[in-house]
């Protein structure tokens, strides 16, 4: 009976001559050199994240070629990105207007401010259809109390836009503010940023309101409007002041282009959308 030592020391010199048979022959040597290097280029093969056309955005079939479907994801995540839009905002549908808002809870039969959301609604809607189709014209201006829901249309208005491709910058008024200060007081270059905003197909300032306006930035913000209105370039604008108060910040001569360059509609609640919003939410967590 063979002890478990000799045993070891057979399967050992075993193993050794299996290896060196296999180095001797040209097939396991050619076999191995293969193996070596299709994992080499394994590991150095960069990943890709679409499959079909491995990130070269054609698809070539045959003698022919065709853009993959991939392209359009990309440009739609570019334009999305560029807009400028927080992300509270991207889900911001017409198909999600809820008109219950807009009922008066003290006296149901009062429509007035349902008639009032619809209109805007519309007008939105309608703007949006007129862009699909040539995007120089008139612009938008909503107006209401806070909580109106005149953000919300804005941003469907964007949404549905870019889903057609179609450029659109979302500038909130307080922050374009900030960052014009900014480029005064710093080497940044002023003109980028007026620019674009100037130049960009349709653009939407949100939150008009009682800020504080120097004479530099209320220049700033006529030289936007007044190359918009000249250009026919569309504008649509939420505000919570009245047209006399418009005056009264921005100035007479901003106030009236925007009067000439937009139709105006006003949106009013009985009670703010975003509180409503919260009741509903912890009514759902109660129960």
């Amino acid at each position: 009976m063979k002890s478990v030592k000799h045993i070891m020391q057979e399967s050992y010199l075993d193993e050794l001559k299996h290896k060196r048979e296999q180095s001797e022959s040209p097939h396991g040597t050619l076999a191995q050199d293969n193996y070596q290097v299709n994992a080499a280029h394994s590991e150095l093969k960069p990943s890709v994240n679409c499959p079909l056309c491995e990130d070269r955005g054609i698809i070539f079939d045959g003698e022919s070629a065709r853009p993959c479907a991939c392209m359009r994801q990309k440009r739609m995540e570019n334009l999305f990105r560029h807009a400028r839009m927080a992300r509270g905002l991207l889900n911001c549908r017409f198909e999600a207007f809820r008109q219950e808002y807009y009922l008066s809870q003290a006296n149901p039969q009062d429509r007035s401010y349902l008639e009032g959301a619809l209109t805007a609604l519309h007008a939105s809607k309608e703007f949006v259809a007129r862009c699909l189709d040539d995007y120089h014209g008139l612009g938008l201006i909503l107006i209401g109390p806070v909580g109106a829901g005149k953000t919300f249309l804005a941003a469907a208005i964007a949404n549905a836009l870019m889903e057609q491709e179609h450029q659109v910058l979302f500038l909130v008024v307080p922050d374009l503010l900030d960052q014009l200060r900014a480029t005064y007081k710093t080497d940044e270059n002023e003109l980028d940023l007026l620019d674009t905003a100037r130049e960009i197909p349709i653009l939407i300032l949100d939150d008009l309101g009682a800020h504080n306006y120097t004479d530099w930035t209320r220049n700033r913000l006529y030289s936007i409007i007044n190359y918009r209105l000249n250009q026919q370039l569309p504008t649509v604008i939420t505000s919570n002041l009245s047209l006399e108060e418009m005056e009264e910040h921005l100035g007479a001569r901003t106030t009236s282009r925007l009067i000439q360059s937009c139709r105006i509609f006003r949106m009013n609640v009985e009670q703010d959308i975003r509180l409503r919003q919260y009741q509903d939410r912890e009514k759902e967590r109660k129960k």
